[in-house]
């Protein structure tokens, strides 16, 4: 069976589904190319991957079994179970909400895989909003539980696998018991489920997911190539070089750290991914810090797109599941819409009086309507600094952006809005400090 490490630990610090959260070394920096987004990467040798020490069994791409869920409704969709991995040694079901909207005769919709983050579970409302916009959608629920309960406390149900979202101490545990294990298999397990549902196009299947859901996305992107595209929001890898859980590490040790990070950090697996992502994250979030972030999205062998918001709460509902730029890049991917913006591989920048100048340049199918240069002067923990905007100068006509970046700013990067309101971001540069 297939054999993963845990990474059961919640950090989300409030509760319920609303918001949870210089001289030459300066000039040499800013004479750095402005990083690109969205773009395949240059040519250049192909890398070297090592095999992920978790690989895709074929029994997972088959989809399971599944029965009825009595006493959960809600409207418009509806509540299953279906098998998931064993788990010391008794078989295991998976609690899902599953929707699809009407659809003409002969034709089939695309579809959405949905992943909960840490103390969430599958949730009815996701499915319905994606229900709405003409997608079919599968949430299901990662941690033994079911519908139900509040944040950190629900429900679990008789054949739920481990519990999530508190087992770094499940390290040592054999591997097809641990929660991560379980959690990667009942998304997979999601995925051959819906595609088999004949209303669903198979070859039209995306895939989202919130917090650990995101990491789990970032996971779950190296595995299952049969995605179109994968979405992690907040989530990322890295883990071990920073993030909300280095105490925990410490705690752990350092033989029982690493083990764990060789199996289940995100970078293990995202150097396998090549399916286009979008990264939605914020500045300040708590958890996935922008330093590991963009390990991450340089990690992968595909296409990327970043979208940073300021200070974007951390949370289910409006602020992880429902970012406009989630809907139209799906929408772009699986049924033909307009792309979001890429910013191309910039210009030279060049030196101003004690200012530098960052430039780049972009392509719109959709007029790009206002461009920001985000930049912080903060150093130290990235949730605890302080972030501003400033206008940057945009040439719709050429495609270019420039901007002056201020003067003892440790951080910038630039933002992109459409007329749709839609925000694609670059890559972020950090200015070093004089010795």
């Amino acid at each position: 069976m297939l054999g993963v490490c845990c990474l059961g630990f919640d950090a989300w610090s409030l509760p319920g589904r609303d918001v949870f959260s210089r001289g030459r070394a300066f000039r040499a920096c800013l004479l750095v190319s402005f990083l690109t987004l969205a773009v395949q990467a240059e040519d250049k040798p192909a890398p070297v991957i090592q095999p992920a020490p978790i690989q895709l069994r074929p029994e997972w791409l088959k989809p399971p079994n599944t029965y009825p869920a009595p006493g959960f409704e809600s409207p418009g969709v509806k509540a299953l179970f279906y098998d998931g991995l064993p788990w010391k040694g008794k078989p295991t079901r998976v609690f899902a909400w599953y929707g699809a909207p009407q659809t003409e005769a002969g034709k089939k919709a695309p579809a959405m895989v949905l992943v909960h983050g840490g103390g969430g579970t599958a949730f009815a409302e996701w499915v319905q909003l994606w229900v709405q916009r003409g997608y079919a959608a599968l949430a299901m629920d990662t941690c033994g539980c079911v519908a139900g309960g509040d944040h950190g406390s629900r429900p679990r149900h008789d054949a739920g696998g481990p519990p999530g979202w508190g087992g770094f101490d499940q390290v040592d545990w054999p591997l097809e018991d641990q929660w991560s294990c379980h959690a990667i298999g009942a998304v997979i397990l999601g995925h051959s489920l819906i595609r088999s549902f004949p209303e669903v196009d198979a070859a039209r299947v995306g895939i989202t997911g919130v917090s650990w859901g995101g990491y789990l996305v970032c996971i779950v992107s190296g595995l299952d190539t049969r995605f179109k595209f994968a979405v992690p929001v907040y989530g990322c890898g890295y883990l071990g070089d920073n993030s909300t859980w280095l105490p925990d590490f410490k705690k752990m040790g350092p033989e029982r750290s690493a083990k764990w990070l060789r199996c289940w950090d995100p970078s293990v697996y995202l150097k396998q991914t090549t399916v286009p992502l979008l990264w939605v994250t914020g500045t300040n979030d708590f958890a996935y810090p922008m330093d590991s972030l963009q390990k991450s999205y340089r990690s992968t062998q595909g296409a990327h797109t970043l979208c940073i918001k300021l200070r974007m709460p951390h949370g289910h509902g409006g602020p992880g599941e429902n970012p406009p730029e989630i809907h139209a890049f799906a929408d772009n991917l699986l049924r033909g819409g307009k792309p979001l913006a890429k910013i191309l591989p910039p210009s030279r920048g060049r030196e101003g009086q004690g200012e530098g100048q960052a430039q780049a340049v972009f392509q719109s199918e959709v007029p790009v309507v206002k461009a920001e240069l985000c930049f912080t002067k903060d150093q130290g923990p990235w949730p605890e600094r302080k972030w501003d905007a400033v206008p940057a100068t945009l040439d719709a006509a050429a495609g270019k952006i420039s901007a002056a970046v201020p003067l003892g700013a440790r951080v910038y990067y630039l933002n992109l809005t459409d007329q749709r309101g839609l925000v694609v971001s670059s890559e972020h540069i950090e200015v070093p400090g004089e010795k």
